[in-house]
């Protein structure tokens, strides 16, 4: 059985009832998943695959007090995992993904499927798309 952990930042409810639905998606394809914030967090190394969830902040940038932190911490074991990218946004055109995308491509993380970004509240379709995302981590 795959163990999957979803771990996630969320400030205002947005991009938590993502990770809700990527749990949903990855246990509903058979996986053990693990739901955490990332205060939860002491490391991946007994996960087959992790997705990450943080909403779009100041100028396009990933939530800096407690999501980057975590981050650094567990970059290095994550090349090799299964990885996928999820988060809500309030303006522009989600470019903090983007580059959050691109960092994983330097530090070696290949992503397994296509990021999600929602606009504010996640919609049924962002929803949806979330737990696809969730099973294709499995």
């Amino acid at each position: 059985m795959s163990k999957v952990a979803v771990i996630y930042w969320s400030g205002t409810g947005n991009t938590e009832a993502m990770a809700n639905a990527v749990a949903e998606g990855a246990k509903a394809a058979g996986a053990d998943v693990d739901l955490l914030t990332c205060a939860d967090v002491n490391g991946v190394d007994g996960y087959d695959a992790v997705a990450l969830g943080c909403p779009a902040m100041g100028a396009e940038e990933l939530e800096d007090s407690e999501f980057q932190p975590m981050l650094e911490g567990i970059e290095p074991a994550l090349p090799g995992k299964k990885v996928v990218l999820f988060g809500s946004y309030d303006w522009g055109v989600g470019e903090w993904l983007s580059n959050w995308e691109a960092r994983c491509a330097e530090k070696g993380i290949t992503l397994a499927a296509e990021s999600v970004k929602a606009n504010n509240t996640p919609d049924d379709e962002a929803l949806s798309a979330c737990k696809a995302l969730g099973k294709a981590i499995v």
